[in-house]
């Protein structure tokens, strides 16, 4: 903790003092020695008078109160004043304390953060002792690479989930989001995805996630996994601030092994609430919305966040990015889903309606697309899954008429072939957590649809005896 880093005898009046301590925090030469004292403070934010021609958007600066040195970010800038966010909730502020400038956030990565817990400080929370730091400081706000300097998408790999492998497969530095309303199994899906064995790292980031949830994800879910991820959490009930800085901690540890040549998986769970976060110190600094609630900052951060993942420079890693969002309302046309869906190169839907029915994962696959599956497809299981989609169009597209009665046999052979195929096409895709990834999706359905039944799921883990 910063606090543990500073003397109690620092006295705040003593601005260069202030400086260099705060400088054994971070990085001296990012650090600037100007400060400033707080003017105003309102709920969700204070204002510091003297600082507004040296600091920037987005910069944060040092605050030094009764209980030792906290950390904000600027959200606003006016000529008199500087608005800023606190990072801790709770944070006590007077007015007239000291704030100087500390310049960009950065944290230290290295491979030794494998298998730790951390929060958005870049700080351990495991209690497994302190984190060892690397050589080379990052800035959580750094711009995605340009461009033209990207490798190409072009390897493709098995997720163990049989009705992504088959209908939207993956490519090795895709980005993919997972559209679903609450409780319908995002995070379920995106423990079995975390499980791939096509990574050297795994990074995932906990945004908003439920506080009593954590354990069971990273020591259940995870398992012996867990020796090449790091988990960067932020609960539901932490400060907005944390919230929005903890998938930004992610990926810049993400980034970090992608330009050491590992092939990354980046799990976000969820952008929605990376959204609403930043929602949240918008409004305070007082700025207005523009589509249902959401200010214009949100649709700005989003895709600086997204673009950063993908492929790195040619002769480096890449990361693969899976997302998910939750749309409000099992609208799946709300402004966040709206907005990802045109950034990722592809999108699993899932609905609540599949699970009623009892299929897990309720994955949609009409309406689930990814835009890099001909990388990943064979041409003949591009022309397999094309059949496939139309069997199962037509299956749907008739429910009603043979709920009726209006059904006749031998009448249409497409129909009749997707009577009965398609429940079998649907048993075979339904998976749980527990049970082992599937090594070829295609051979499954293959021998599935041979013995006109699907086989019985398979336990990740055999019992012993």
């Amino acid at each position: 903790m910063i606090e543990d880093l500073l003397p109690e005898n620092a006295l705040s009046p003593k601005l260069g003092q202030l400086a260099s301590l705060a400088g054994r925090y971070t990085m001296p030469d990012h650090l600037v020695a100007h400060g400033g004292h707080v003017r105003t403070i309102a709920a969700g934010h204070y204002t510091v008078a003297g600082l507004s021609r040296h600091v920037r958007l987005g910069e944060f600066v040092a605050h030094r109160s009764s209980t030792g040195i906290h950390l904000g970010e600027v959200v606003r800038v006016e000529p008199e004043l500087a608005y800023v966010c606190p990072i801790e909730p709770g944070e006590p502020i007077g007015i007239h304390d000291t704030v100087i400038r500390r310049g960009a956030f950065r944290i230290a990565p290295t491979d030794s953060w494998c298998g730790r817990t951390i929060n958005s400080l870049a700080e351990p929370i495991d209690g497994l002792g302190p984190l060892d730091h690397g050589t080379e400081r990052r800035s959580i706000s750094n711009s995605a690479p340009p461009s033209m300097t990207r490798s190409r998408v072009e390897k493709g790999f098995k997720t163990g989930v049989r009705a992504i492998d088959i209908f939207s497969p993956l490519c090795l530095g895709q980005r993919l989001g997972i559209f679903a309303g609450s409780g319908v199994g995002k995070s379920t899906l995106l423990s079995m995805l975390a499980r791939a064995e096509a990574f050297d790292k795994v990074v995932i980031a906990l945004v908003g996630e439920r506080g009593r949830e954590v354990r069971e994800f990273i020591e259940d879910t995870l398992g012996e996994h867990m020796k090449k991820s790091i988990a960067v959490v932020a609960t539901s009930d932490e400060s907005p601030m944390l919230r929005k800085m903890a998938p930004l901690s992610a990926i810049t540890i993400a980034e970090h092994f992608r330009d050491a040549g590992d092939n990354v998986l980046l799990i976000i769970d969820s952008v929605t609430r990376f959204a609403h976060a930043i929602r949240e110190v918008a409004t305070a600094s007082g700025e207005p919305p523009i589509a249902r609630g959401y200010p214009a900052s949100v649709f700005t951060e989003m895709p600086r966040l997204l673009e950063r993942a993908g492929p790195g420079a040619e002769g480096t890693g890449t990361i693969t990015a899976i997302i998910s969002i939750l749309v409000d309302g099992d609208n799946h046309n709300d402004p966040i889903a709206d907005s990802t869906r045109g950034i990722l190169d592809g999108h699993i839907v899932m609905q609540r309606s599949l699970a009623e029915e009892g299929r897990y994962p309720p994955i949609d696959p009409l309406a689930s697309v990814s835009r890099l599956a001909r990388k990943a497809w064979t041409p003949d299981q591009e022309k397999l899954v094309s059949r496939l989609k139309a069997l199962v169009h037509r299956f749907e597209e008739t429910r009603d008429l043979r709920l009726i009665g209006g059904y006749r046999p031998g009448m249409d052979s497409d129909l009749d072939m997707a009577v009965r195929q398609v429940p079998i096409i649907y048993d075979i895709l339904k998976q749980s957590p527990g049970e082992r990834p599937s090594l070829d999706a295609f051979t499954d359905l293959a021998t599935a649809l041979k013995n006109g039944a699907a086989p019985p799921p398979q336990p990740a883990v055999a019992r012993r005896n």
